[in-house]
């Protein structure tokens, strides 16, 4: 019997350790590709990040939840010992759930790209390197190799809008890693300031992020230092007042960049407030929770009332996701065991929800339409023409809005519970933002799938002449600034008659399987969220 208990033990052992090869597999994958016809390269692709999610999902399930609880050292060979630098691996209920939607939105990101023509290696390329850099950073135990595998998402999204995009997309990818790099110089200086701070007598404590757990900073550096740390993470998390590289890069992006971005990327800059600064610097972080708390409840509510605004579909998804993100601060902002673990099955849900939003607008209405205004939307029918995509929108919808029994309620109750204990008054205006929520995405839904009956060929002949030629003097037609109603640099356009590809529905299924699987039975995931974020030190 004890033998059995000694096998099993080590078997688990096993499974939270392989977790590291998602990151060998995915950049490996990404390497392999340079090489490889590209007949090939969707399979390679498909292949690396089904590898990748399945390991996670194993590493997730098989690992004794007790083992989940500390951020436990899978992987350990120093790297530049004379700067106390490590390829430093560890793995707990947080980064464990992190790595598991990362997976997730990958393999979905590759379905809805299976017929991309122009460039296949080099597009996958980049999408795997995004994908493996988010890995790296959340399985990082060293903050040097964090802050690498950081910056390393950076030159791919660039990259995947840039060539891949359409409206508007080099000033989007510009924009995009501006941002990125203005937020990502704020975290290097608040890395040295750990490193020189920590690191004086020894200088590989001032890199481990499990030893730097457990020192004590002072007052005055937490201070400055923690502001500096969160500010620059949560730039990529979309904070209020710098969330506007946000919705632009989404419009900006391919399909799978726009999943991508909503799904993984925001996400890097939440786990790195709450694993860097947030738990680093416990005193300067209740210093400003406080601050937390009110961008977070402006960003809820301002960007819910700028979507309601939109009449670009993929404009009004982006302002979703910064608004839905600022549920993810306020959660963090509450300091507390609830409001903390619900910030982090926010993160998962909404990396599900936000890919399979951007997944129907942009893939499965914008490559058939080629547009994206929801008043020329309205009169296309279609709910008929399309009823896979009006369906999986629907549930996207739900889902995005909070209903019971998906994974968005789970997520906001928990952290609505728990900021009513720290934060009371800005749990009431929250529910102002909850109902501007519900208004922009019902009025998305209802103009994208169910709006007036109209033909489309007489919309089509409002900007249309006979041979099919786009009307210049209609470009105006409804248009915002920086937007078109068919986008002629657009790569991924084709027949609009196209019926929804197998890739497509498949893809759509999984995100759906994922909201509703973790709405009906949240526990799956709480289980092993809870004790991670009680083990952290701002909590004591």
């Amino acid at each position: 019997m004890g033998g059995r208990a000694a096998s099993d033990s080590k078997w688990r052992r096993y499974y939270r350790k392989v977790i590291a090869w998602t990151i060998y597999i995915t950049f490996a994958g990404a390497a392999v590709l340079l090489f490889m016809p590209c007949v090939v390269s969707r399979w390679i692709a498909l292949l690396t990040t089904v590898a990748g999610f399945a390991i996670s999902l194993i590493a997730l399930f098989q690992t004794a939840i007790v083992d989940l609880a500390h951020f436990k050292t899978i992987v350990r060979i120093p790297w530049v010992p004379m700067l106390g630098m490590e390829y430093h691996l560890a793995v707990d209920g947080v980064s464990l759930t992190m790595a598991l939607v990362t997976g997730l939105v990958a393999v979905t990101a590759v379905l809805f790209s299976w017929d991309v023509e122009h460039r296949q290696n080099e597009f996958f390329f980049w999408l795997l390197l995004v994908v493996g850099g988010s890995y790296g950073v959340f399985l990082s135990a060293d903050l040097f190799l964090l802050f690498l595998f950081y910056e390393l998402v950076i030159v791919p999204k660039y990259f995947l809008i840039a060539i891949w995009g359409s409206t508007n997309k080099e000033y989007g990818a510009m924009k995009l890693t501006l941002y990125s790099f203005f937020g990502g110089a704020l975290v290097f200086i608040g890395i040295l300031a750990i490193y020189v701070t920590a690191g004086k007598e020894n200088a590989a404590s001032g890199l481990d992020l499990q030893q730097l757990a457990q020192f004590q900073f002072s007052p005055q550096l937490q201070s400055w230092a923690f502001p500096v740390l969160f500010i620059g993470f949560g730039v990529l998390a979309g904070v209020w007042p710098l969330h506007t590289w946000a919705p632009t890069g989404h419009v900006a992006a391919p399909t799978a960049g726009s999943m991508l971005l909503a799904g993984i990327v925001m996400k890097l800059g939440a786990y790195g407030g709450l694993r860097v600064a947030m738990n680093l610097f416990p005193q300067g972080f209740h210093m400003w929770s406080t601050w937390i708390a009110v961008l977070a409840v402006i960003g809820i509510v301002y960007a819910a009332g700028v979507a309601l605004r939109q009449r670009d579909l993929k404009f009004v998804i982006g302002y979703s996701s910064v608004s839905h993100m600022g549920f993810v601060l306020l959660g963090l902002a509450t300091a507390n065991v609830l409001g903390v673990s619900g910030a982090v099955l926010q993160m998962f849900s909404h990396g599900v929800i936000a890919a399979l939003l951007f997944a129907v607008a942009g893939r499965m209405v914008y490559r058939r339409r080629h547009t994206r205004d929801l008043d020329t939307l309205s009169g296309m029918n279609l709910g008929r023409a399309l009823p896979f995509a009006a369906f999986a929108f629907v549930i996207a919808s739900a889902a995005s809005m909070g209903i019971p029994g998906f994974s968005g309620f789970a997520a906001e109750i928990t952290i609505l519970i728990g900021a009513w204990k720290a934060f009371p008054i800005a749990v009431w205006i929250t529910g102002t933002g909850m109902v501007l929520v519900a208004a922009f995405t019902l009025r998305a839904l209802k103009k994208t799938f169910f709006g007036d009956s109209q033909s489309a060929d007489s919309l089509s002949a409002e900007l249309f002449t006979t041979d099919s030629t786009f009307r210049p003097e209609n470009r105006d037609v409804r248009m915002q600034q920086g937007r078109v109603a068919v986008d002629a640099d657009w790569n991924e356009q084709q027949d609009t008659a196209a019926p929804l590809t197998w890739p497509e529905k498949w893809g759509a299924c999984l995100l759906m399987f994922g909201t509703l699987a973790v709405g009906l039975y949240p526990k799956l995931l709480l289980d092993r969220i809870l004790p991670a974020v009680e083990a952290m030190r701002f909590l004591k």
